[in-house]
């Protein structure tokens, strides 16, 4: 099994406080057929230095450090790791989490044994500076495999697994020759990616087990979204839209326009969340409103729930009533 290479690839750019911890768990892992790509993205502080240093003096033959000539934001890291990777498996890291040591071998395990094209293990949430740990990111699936596309595309719009693209381990030529790269230009795209995933995937399996360490601080991208975040999520509930158009088959037209309405939901409620600004609001309500959404004859459908339809119907409304109503229903 040891046969099987794994590619991690970590992006640098502003993780000086974080990385070394980062990395250190990276290096400890029990598993041995690693290679570790790491990708300068332009960072101006001292990251990309204290990578060097880490790897020089580990004498690190199989990690290298590639430096990007400009700024071009997470998607192009990420695609960039892809094209570098020479591992059968890849796997998505952030520069400010950690792995459990056992985390790699436990995939490949898993995956040798399953045939998974991607499979999804467990997240410990850690907040911090109280080092609390959160309950995030949960696997409500039930089955420790799936497999087929209708199954896997409902479960993903069931939420029976998480969007995050880190924390998945990836067939390498499951991505190549389906051609899934991330969108050039979006920051925070994971919710996209793994959708596109589950557009193509046959297999996917289950590692009942935290392999992944989380943290909540200050820095995360979670608690620090802004305009570009909620432009991002724009133009992702568009490429949803354009699945959604091109679909042919019934079947998946009804799991993927379930998933935009969702996504439309859910984002509206984040970008509130982030800002309270009620500019920022209805600039994303106008232009989720020209996306498609539930027709008249869908209420009357059983493939849609009771909760779908209602908040359908609350993001389908004139935007100063809609906005009303929002405020009405979660407030401040």
């Amino acid at each position: 099994m040891n046969d099987k290479k794994v590619t991690i690839s970590i992006p640098i750019f502003k993780c000086e406080s974080f990385i070394i911890k980062t990395l250190e768990s990276v290096k400890s892992q029990t598993y041995p057929n690693i290679e570790v790509i790491l990708v300068n993205d332009k960072t101006p502080d001292n990251s990309a230095d204290l990578v060097t240093n880490f790897i020089r003096e580990g004498q690190l033959s199989n990690w290298k450090l590639i430096e990007l000539s400009e700024n071009s934001g997470l998607s192009v890291v990420r695609n960039k790791g892809i094209d570098e990777a020479t591992g059968d498996y890849i796997f998505f890291l952030d520069s400010d989490d950690t792995l459990e040591a056992s985390s790699i071998a436990d995939f490949v395990e898993v995956a040798e044994a399953t045939n998974a094209e991607v499979v999804v293990g467990e997240v410990k949430g850690i907040k911090l500076p109280e080092y609390q740990e959160v309950d995030v990111f949960p696997l409500r699936v039930k089955d420790d495999v799936l497999e087929g596309n209708d199954v896997i595309l409902k479960c993903l719009v069931d939420g029976g697994f998480p969007v995050s693209s880190w924390n998945k381990l990836i067939r390498l030529d499951f991505l190549k020759s389906n051609k899934i790269y991330f969108t050039k230009g979006l920051y925070a795209q994971d919710s996209l990616h793994t959708f596109e995933m589950a557009l193509k995937l046959n297999k996917i399996a289950f590692l009942r087990k935290k392999t992944y360490n989380y943290y909540l601080h200050s820095d995360s991208v979670i608690h620090n979204r802004k305009k570009v975040h909620f432009d991002n999520w724009i133009t992702i509930a568009n490429k949803i839209n354009d699945y959604y158009v091109s679909e042919t088959k019934d079947n998946r037209k009804i799991q993927i326009l379930r998933y935009l309405v969702n996504f439309k939901v859910m984002t509206l409620q984040m970008n509130w969340k982030a800002q309270k600004n009620e500019t920022l609001w209805k600039r994303s309500y106008k232009a989720y409103a020209k996306l498609k959404g539930l027709s008249f004859f869908d209420y009357f459908s059983s493939h849609y729930s009771t909760k779908l339809k209602k908040e359908n119907f609350y993001i389908s409304l004139p935007t100063n009533i809609g906005y009303k109503l929002f405020r009405k229903r979660f407030g401040d």
